[in-house]
């Protein structure tokens, strides 16, 4: 059976995950993680894409981006980039990933909020959190808005999920990173107070 065509469309922003095989753990170093990333960074001189968010956890990893090319083919590239380096590192043979891509269009300001929110957390959201504090996780974009610094790579922009925010946040970077160590429930309270009838997802 012919696989189902993927509905993208350009200037739509998209949560995308991809994950390993039987979710085993495909980035278990601090070299495969910054080799992730190498991949991103490769992929970002042959399409026009823009990243808002990423993160890289050791089974899995989360980008939330808007891209001009299509997506599939964009994924093809950093993920078959991927699997050639750690075929090569490891000598592993067979399926590295858990199928295609999953990617779901992000529809509004608060649900790139929400979703930009999750994907920085995930480091601290696990069972056993990897660091005490979101700043100090390197394979994330967090530390990017943390910094308030440039950003070192050219397809990612921090300006967007500040411009989001909704009264009484500033839309600065600081603002956003106090967004994102909130709790849940202090966020709908100041939703509530602002008569916001659109929540986070």
């Amino acid at each position: 059976m012919a696989r189902r065509k993927r509905n993208w469309r350009p200037s739509v922003y998209y949560h995308v995950v991809m994950r390993g095989n039987n979710r085993q753990n495909i980035y278990s170093t601090e070299e495969d993680m910054l080799h992730l990333m190498r991949c991103i960074g490769h992929a970002s001189i042959d399409y026009h894409f823009t990243v808002v968010a990423f993160c890289i956890m050791t089974n899995h990893y989360h980008i939330l981006l808007q891209s001009e090319d299509n997506l599939s083919k964009i994924m093809r590239h950093i993920n078959r980039k991927y699997s050639d380096y750690y075929s090569k590192r490891y000598g592993y043979v067979g399926q590295l990933y858990q199928g295609r891509y999953y990617s779901k269009e992000v529809k509004s300001t608060y649900a790139m909020l929400a979703v930009s929110r999750y994907i920085h957390r995930n480091p601290i959201a696990t069972k056993t959190p990897m660091v005490k504090h979101l700043a100090e996780y390197p394979f994330s974009t967090f530390p990017n808005y943390h910094s308030s610094t440039p950003s070192p790579y050219p397809y990612l922009d921090t300006s967007k999920l500040p411009d989001c925010l909704p009264p009484p946040f500033k839309k600065t970077t600081e603002a956003y990173v106090n967004y994102c160590l909130m709790e849940t429930e202090e966020i709908l309270n100041i939703y509530n107070s602002q008569d916001i009838l659109e929540m986070p997802t």
